[in-house]
């Protein structure tokens, strides 16, 4: 993987992380709303469950979609807005997670009803003013050779301007929706809010925290089959939001991690029947599976593993071993 935008000092990455000072017409616009007591939540979903908490309202169809199609939409939700936002040279990263499943093995995990990634509150500043509201036409190839053209609409949150919490209910400052469903990707903004106090320390309004060395040299990668970014110590984020164990375990929401497959290469979701071995005989057995194929997999295209961040101290970057995910069948 490559480093992009390594920045040797954080005083530089102040013009980058910090908010700018928000418009004045849009802060009144907020305070007048909440003054007359109306509802200050910017995107409004279904219902408040799985199940329909994640759909825009507006593109709601009045059912959720099935399970097929829930993945299917998904799949060209990241794939359009990673590619788009390419494009167009706006920098955004995959986060929470979206970004777990890309440790895994490169693709949305197959429990995810959203999506998420981030960017810099700089870049939803330009998001709004340039972008806010467009609508995206993507085309996609099927597996037969044709093709689909598929719309998206890019909806900036007037309230990312405000770079507190709140009352809670503008934590998401954008969206990438899928129109003919609803269906969407979360786009939040990280900024330095107490750089007197806290400096060096960048935070979404959902109380995400991360420091300016865990997020940059952002680095290149590729999910779900197109370009993507991760923050530079990954790992490292991954474990302070989910604990070390969601980097190890083998069983969740009714999928088994498994090492059984022959092609350690070629990391997919495989539909399967769940086994009866306790979560503590799959992980003893992942990880005796996983020491006896450590050198093998670092024989196999090592570029293409994932990778620890390689520090300064020269350490050989640690090849990670990508398991496959197997689905319990009903």
């Amino acid at each position: 993987m490559k480093f992009t935008h390594l920045f040797a000092l954080s005083s530089l990455l102040l013009p980058i992380f910090a908010a700018p000072e928000p418009p004045a017409e849009a802060i009144e616009a907020i305070e007048e709303r909440a003054k007359f007591g109306g509802d200050t939540k910017y995107f409004h979903e279904p219902g408040g469950n799985d199940e329909l908490g994640h759909y825009d309202i507006r593109y709601f169809k009045g059912t959720p979609v099935t399970y097929e199609e829930r993945g299917d939409t998904l799949l060209h939700l990241i794939r359009s807005y990673l590619t788009v936002f390419r494009e167009k040279n706006v920098e955004t990263w995959i986060a929470h997670g979206t970004l777990l499943g890309w440790w895994w093995n490169g693709k949305i995990m197959p429990w995810d009803w959203d999506l998420d990634t981030q960017v810099s509150a700089s870049t939803l500043t330009w998001l709004g003013e340039n972008l806010n509201m467009t609508f995206h036409n993507y085309t996609s190839l099927n597996e037969d050779g044709t093709s689909d053209t598929r719309e998206y609409l890019l909806d900036i949150n007037p309230n990312h301007v405000e770079r507190i919490r709140g009352d809670g209910q503008n934590v998401i400052d954008a969206r990438w929706i899928d129109v003919s469903n609803g269906l969407f990707i979360d786009i939040t903004g990280l900024s330095e809010t107490n750089p007197s106090t806290q400096p060096g320390i960048w935070s979404c309004k959902n109380f995400h925290r991360y420091r300016t060395r865990d997020l940059y040299p952002l680095r290149e990668t590729v999910f779900e089959g197109v370009p993507a970014l991760v923050p530079y110590s990954f790992d490292r984020i991954l474990t302070e939001e989910y604990s070390a164990r969601a980097l190890t375990k083998t069983m969740h929401e009714g999928y088994v991690l498994s090492l059984l497959s022959k092609q350690p290469t070629s990391p997919i979701f495989i539909r399967s029947i769940l086994t009866k071995h306790s979560q503590t005989q799959m992980d003893a057995r992942a990880k005796r599976m996983g020491q006896a194929r450590t050198h093998q997999l670092q024989e196999i295209t090592p570029s293409t593993r994932p990778r620890t961040a390689q520090r300064a101290s020269g350490r050989k970057p640690e090849i990670r071993i990508t398991e496959f995910i197997a689905r319990t069948m009903k």
